[in-house]
């Protein structure tokens, strides 16, 4: 890949004394939707926190569109175009919805400003019925949705989405799919980690797949489709 957006090899994360990542590589180039997948506790979210700059490898780099920044803060990471929607949402419950987004809005790094306010409320109608409510006072479902609007507005290259729909009734989670799809006919790259497998390589052009800390498959969703001894052993499907 000849246009890498992020570019992260032989990550080892440590959280004390625990070896949690262990040599990781993992690459993203532009326009593509990557699933992100493993057991709990196969080290999905904290090679996420490592992209992000919100725990910081012992060894190995992280380079973002050609630059080194590995060891850089967290708002650096985002400057460079990274927009990262955590397990847990992280919404700011005492704003309302107009506030959430509109704090969040932007140029990206080359200057574009496709997601606008208005665009962020055509794709998420429901978010356009409840914008005087605090963050508090939404659904999960709702609160998942202004999360992604307000990376949206960020007008990032890269979207980091972690649990997608955990925890989401199945009519909202449709929902979430929907707006992933649109993520990426937008052009915008992603990172999905979710736990249901048959959606996310609907949607994703490759798959990684982590067992304690370490890359076992790396490939197309259809060669993942096509290898149900991969989705049983690891996933457990």
């Amino acid at each position: 890949m000849s246009d890498l957006l992020i570019d992260a090899r032989g990550l080892h994360t440590y959280y004390g004394q625990s070896h949690i990542l262990r040599g990781i590589d993992f690459q993203v180039g532009r326009g593509e939707t990557i699933g992100l997948m493993g057991r709990n506790g196969m080290g999905k979210s904290t090679l996420l926190k490592s992209l992000m700059g919100l725990v910081k490898p012992r060894g190995g780099s992280v380079s973002i569109c050609g630059q080194d920044m590995t060891g850089a803060a967290p708002f650096e990471i985002a400057q460079r175009g990274i927009a990262y929607v955590p397990e847990g949402r992280g919404i700011f419950g005492n704003l309302s919805v107009v506030e959430n987004l509109k704090m969040a809005a932007r140029a990206g790094t080359r200057g574009q400003r496709d997601w606008t306010y208005e665009r962020v409320l055509e794709t998420f109608p429901r978010l356009a019925e409840r914008l005087g409510h605090g963050g508090q006072q939404l659904s999960g479902g709702e609160q998942q949705m202004l999360t992604i609007g307000r990376a949206l507005m960020t007008n990032p290259d890269v979207l980091i989405l972690d649990e997608a729909t955990e925890g989401l009734a199945p009519l909202i989670a449709r929902e979430i799919w929907r707006i992933c799809d649109l993520i990426k006919q937008s052009g915008i790259s992603s990172v999905i980690v979710d736990k249901n497998w048959k959606h996310v390589t609907q949607v994703t052009d490759r798959n990684v797949i982590l067992v304690k800390g370490e890359v076992v498959f790396a490939g197309s969703s259809d060669e993942l489709r096509a290898t149900p001894q991969i989705l049983e052993q690891h996933l457990g499907v």
